[in-house]
C-alpha cells in the first residue's frame, strides 16, 4: 500500500486519508465526493489489531444535506485493502463524471 505523509497529512494515490477511531475518510472535502470507512470487526494478531469487516460508502460533500442523503453507495467488504480498493475506483469515477 502506497501511503505517503506529505506535510502530516497521509495520502493515498495523490488523496487524503485520515482516520479518527474506527472511521476512515479518503478525499478532499472541496471535492464532490469522498469515501468513507467503517470498521466494523477487527481481531488481534499478535500486537496488532487487523480490520476484518469494513463498510464502504460514497458520499456527497454537500454540508446542506442530510447526512443519511449525502450516501451514493454503500458496501460492506472483508478487510481494510479490500474496502479501500473499491472506495478509490469509487471515487475516481465518480469524480470524473463531474
Amino acid at each position: 500500500m502506497a501511503v505517503k505523509k506529505k506535510d502530516s497529512i497521509l495520502t493515498y494515490k495523490g488523496r487524503p486519508l485520515m482516520r479518527k477511531g474506527n472511521l476512515i475518510y479518503y478525499g478532499s472535502m472541496s471535492d464532490k465526493y469522498i469515501i468513507m470507512l467503517q470498521i466494523l470487526d477487527s481481531k488481534t494478531d499478535g500486537e496488532f489489531e487487523e480490520a476484518t469487516r469494513v463498510s464502504v460508502q460514497l458520499q456527497l460533500t454537500d454540508p446542506d444535506i442530510r447526512s443519511r442523503d449525502r450516501v451514493i453507495k454503500k458496501s460492506e467488504k472483508n478487510g481494510i485493502y479490500t474496502a479501500l480498493d473499491v472506495g478509490v475506483v469509487w471515487l475516481e469515477r465518480a469524480l470524473s463524471q463531474e
